[in-house]
């Protein structure tokens, strides 16, 4: 009785492998977009960096005024770029975290399923030795009724 359970279960596991499948997937997914945006914010930061460096260099040859303003309206925009970027990969960080727990969720419950398969099937193991033990005691009963002849 117990392995049918167990073999009732069949479908429900592959259901559940499906799902942790594809959760585990997704997961990749996420991550591999939370690694882009990260990777796109820390190219945009270093470019400020770099055009940062350019001001120093710039400003000690001396610079004009229409310069200035120029550099100061383009790190205005390099500096909403950056904030913009870090909004998309905190977005892209919630994303990988959402999709991590739905991962686990589905890991655990398939985890789950196969520790009570297994429970069914060690207790149909249990079941048919008690069997086959009544079978070789009432066996051995019959045996020594006999008697030797």
């Amino acid at each position: 009785m117990a392995s049918s359970r167990a073999a009732r279960l069949a479908p429900v596991i592959d259901m559940a492998e499906r799902d942790e499948r594809e959760a585990a997937v997704a997961l990749g997914r996420c991550q591999q977009q939370l690694s882009l945006a990260q990777g796109k914010l820390g190219e945009l930061e270093r470019y400020r960096g770099d055009y940062q460096q350019q001001w120093i260099n710039q400003g000690q040859q001396g610079v004009s005024g229409q310069w200035l303003m120029n550099y100061q309206r383009f790190l205005t925009q390099l500096e909403t770029a950056i904030g913009q970027q870090r909004q998309a990969a905190a977005w892209q960080q919630d994303n990988v975290n959402k999709a991590r727990e739905l991962w686990q969720q589905r890991y655990a419950r398939l985890e789950g399923l196969r520790k009570l398969v297994q429970r069914y099937l060690q207790e149909a193991r249990q079941a048919e030795d008690k069997r086959e033990q009544k079978m070789l005691d009432e066996f051995a009963q019959r045996l020594s009724t006999l008697g030797p002849r």
